[in-house]
């Protein structure tokens, strides 16, 4: 698990390309004239780029079972309270889908669109990559928040430092 705040950075500004890779590929497969290939496409995307967001963090399901019960419960106390029911749990279809259905009126557009003559592929995909580049991104500042928190947890209070300064 990062400790600084030079590390968290790295970190997060590694996932953010890997989210930017990843939505690129959800914009690839909206363009497949197949009915539905962009929602399995998406599902299974999300179904590893979440948990590969939280592994970096050091947040992922196994990561936070080996934790202390203390620590453990911190890290999803801190994730329940900024609605993330994904930080150190386990990412299942139905919780894919269940973000998927949050992000609804953008799939359902996308769907929509890939049925127009000539721009409706273009529509679609640019709405795939930027729906999946804000699932991702939201994912990694969730994870940058609770490993921030969590490092703060770790830090000695400021006044603990000055009074065994004096």
């Amino acid at each position: 698990m990062p400790h600084t705040l030079a590390e968290l950075d790295a970190i997060r500004d590694d996932c953010r390309r890997m989210v930017t890779r990843r939505a690129a590929m959800s914009a690839g497969a909206a363009v497949v004239p197949v009915p539905g290939a962009d929602l399995i496409a998406d599902v299974g995307i999300l179904r590893t780029m979440l948990p590969a967001i939280s592994e970096r963090f050091g947040l992922r399901e196994d990561q936070v079972e080996t934790m202390d019960a203390t620590r453990a419960q911190q890290v999803l106390a801190i994730a329940a309270g900024m609605g993330n029911n994904v930080i150190g749990r386990a990412v299942t279809k139905r919780v894919v889908i269940a973000l998927l259905r949050r992000m609804g009126v953008r799939v359902a557009t996308a769907s929509a669109a890939r049925y127009v003559p000539l721009i409706g592929s273009a529509v679609a995909a640019t709405i795939n990559f930027g729906a999946m580049k804000l699932a991702g991104n939201a994912h990694i500042e969730d994870c940058y928040a609770t490993a921030k928190t969590l490092a703060s947890l770790d830090s000695p209070p400021a006044k603990a430092i000055e009074g065994a300064r004096a």
